[in-house]
């Protein structure tokens, strides 16, 4: 995945100089949702990844909040990756791993984390190309177990409509920044989840005109 420079967000991030790590007020917002979605769909137990965990204050909360699943963090940028690592070290959890880098869009990263009973991405599709939201679903395929379920979080279109005037305006500003990125369609992603085998268990209309797309791997026919 190309780190894009310049790409606007809903989210800004703070640099916090005591702790030496990241604070996104839109991970904070969206914390409570997180949590919750979680909580309905994730196994009770075994080994769960997050793609992109950006400053690492969901990891931190789902860690604590379901100590029977050990949680992986990951990242492609190192200064995200530095402040997840300064959150762990000022609170140490015994079922959170050292976050690792990630590059999600690669085809192969599947095989770094095989054998997953939950996976979560949180706000990423939006900001990668269709040819790398492709290789994305692709490995979250290939890396979870039969029956194992991943939960996709962020802003789509609905059948190639966008919903609001902000969700307009910001999907516009992704274009000019990079015209392969921007909102992916709701119909496009579902169909995309059928060829790699994942079964739409749930789509959830969250706040902010947000989904939540919680996937269920199917046996291999």
């Amino acid at each position: 995945m190309v780190l894009r420079k310049n790409i606007p967000s809903k989210a800004s991030f703070v640099q916090e100089k005591s702790g030496g790590y990241l604070h996104s007020p839109a991970a904070e917002r969206n914390l409570t949702q997180i949590l919750d979605i979680v909580r309905s769909y994730s196994p009770k137990s075994g080994k769960a990844l997050e793609i992109a965990s950006g400053t690492g204050q969901h990891i931190m909360e789902l860690a604590v909040a379901f100590p029977g699943l050990d949680w992986q963090p990951s990242d492609i940028d190192e200064t995200r990756l530095n402040s997840i690592s300064s959150r762990s070290f000022q609170k140490p959890l015994p079922n959170l791993l050292p976050p690792v880098r990630l590059d999600a869009t690669d085809k192969h990263w599947s095989v770094l984390f095989p054998n997953r009973d939950f996976i979560l991405l949180v706000n990423l599709l939006h900001l990668v190309s269709e040819s790398e939201v492709k290789a994305i679903v692709d490995g979250i395929s290939q890396s979870l177990v039969h029956g194992g379920r991943c939960v996709i979080y962020g802003p789509f279109m609905r059948n190639r409509v966008l919903i609001s005037t902000g969700d307009t305006a910001f999907h516009q500003s992704l274009k000019a920044a990079d015209p392969d990125i921007g909102y992916k369609d709701d119909v496009w992603m579902i169909d995309l989840f059928c060829q790699q085998k994942l079964d739409a268990v749930k789509i959830l209309e969250m706040p902010a005109n947000n989904l939540a797309f919680v996937l269920e791997k199917r046996d291999s026919e």
